[in-house]
């Protein structure tokens, strides 16, 4: 069987957060091997919109793990923005009554301790940020940090921008963990053979869950399905990410039932974007009509423009859940070597930067830019898991 024996570190997992952890890595000086049954962004990072949002986030661990992305984010784009489609367009989150207004105020206010930017706009004031708006609505909250990405472009780029320190191998599986007498990480297999490396990085997405048993540990990933209506090509008739208050509720929420709530935004190339729901089902990709019908009927509540406007497809995705909505980052003391950077649900396009900063401390040693304390791995009990 093939052994080699190139790299410093192995990353499971093609997608942006796995780039970002090469990334920052390579930066770092170490040798990384990529690894992916798939291709470059073929999974949920492909299927995503790419936003970079800190509006949809409480205080807490989450919002500061955005906010240090945010910042991450702006410096990789200040020289090639086109090469990720970067657009530091804002968001606006809106009400559609008074209650819905108060809390709306009420949690930006929070998030403004915090240090996020985020200002409340007044119900006649709403049309001068986005003039096509549905009347009747009683206010909203701006964030001018929220911004949004190609995620294939950028996860393309965060591995071209490691160079040669980074080796792909694409297309091939993981099939087994390899570990020494102490429970050491010492490599992977594949089809193809094993590679060797004192460091296994799990940024396997969905599949977080299967790479962990694999390395004996239990970490409860489950995937939970989304999908995105995309409209023809328009005039910016939408300018920023602009979603109902409810969406923050249904992110937060652990429900596996369908659940909407009305998420709109505009691209550079013209074709508007249409979501979000959120139900697990398993990796069953059955398109379901009722969930497009009100994501449709969603979308039209806010732009009554878009009503004659034909949606050119659908795709659907799934996020990588964890139950306690919060990402696995850091060092597994189950397996020592076993670095988790999976579980960033709908969020993983945001937290990429930031995710991969705190890897490569992780593995040279060097003090982590935030407390890592609420992302431990460990911290879910073997029944936790849960179909």
């Amino acid at each position: 069987m093939l052994t080699r024996n190139l790299s410093d570190v192995i990353v499971v997992g093609a997608g942006v957060v796995g780039a970002a952890c090469a990334a920052y890595a390579a930066r770092a000086g170490l040798r990384v091997t990529v690894i992916d049954r798939g291709g470059v962004a073929g999974g949920t990072t492909g299927a995503g919109e790419g936003n970079l949002l800190v509006s949809d986030k409480a205080p807490g661990p989450e919002l500061e793990l955005a906010l240090l992305s945010t910042r991450l984010w702006s410096e990789l784009a200040s020289g090639l923005p086109a090469a990720v489609e970067y657009e530091a367009k804002g968001g606006l989150v809106v009400a559609q009554d008074d209650a819905g207004a108060d809390a709306l105020a009420a949690f930006a206010a929070g998030q403004r301790k915090a240090g996020v930017e985020a200002e409340e706009i007044p119900a006649d004031r709403l049309h001068d940020l986005e003039p096509h708006l549905a009347p009747g609505l009683a206010g909203g909250v701006h964030y001018p940090g929220d911004a949004q990405v190609m995620p294939a472009l950028a996860a393309a780029h965060l591995l071209r921008e490691a160079g040669d320190a980074v080796t792909l191998r694409l297309g091939e599986e993981v099939t087994a963990v390899l570990r020494g007498p102490a429970g050491e990480v010492r490599g992977v297999r594949t089809p193809r053979g094993e590679i060797h490396a004192p460091y296994v990085v799990n940024a396997a997405g969905v599949h977080g869950g299967e790479l962990a048993r694999l390395a004996g540990v239990h970490l409860p990933v489950m995937p939970r399905r989304g999908f995105v209506l995309v409209t023809e090509p328009l005039p910016r008739v939408v300018r920023r990410k602009v979603y109902a208050a409810d969406y923050v509720a249904d992110v937060a929420s652990g429900s596996a039932a369908l659940q909407t709530s009305a998420v709109v935004e505009g691209t550079p190339a013209g074709p508007v974007l249409i979501g979000a729901s959120r139900e697990r089902v398993g990796f069953d990709r059955t398109l379901s009509v009722p969930a497009l019908r009100r994501l449709a009927a969603g979308a039209l509540a806010l732009f009554p423009v878009l009503a004659g406007v034909r949606a050119m497809r659908t795709y659907a995705g799934f996020r990588p859940y964890l139950p306690d909505h919060l990402p696995a980052i850091g060092p597994d003391p189950r397996a020592p070597g076993l670095v988790h950077a999976c579980g960033h649900e709908g969020a993983g396009v945001g937290l990429a930067p930031a995710t991969g900063l705190v890897v490569a401390h992780c593995l040279t040693g060097g003090e982590p830019p935030l407390d890592l304390g609420p992302f431990r791995p460990e911290r879910f009990p073997a029944e936790a898991m849960s179909a």
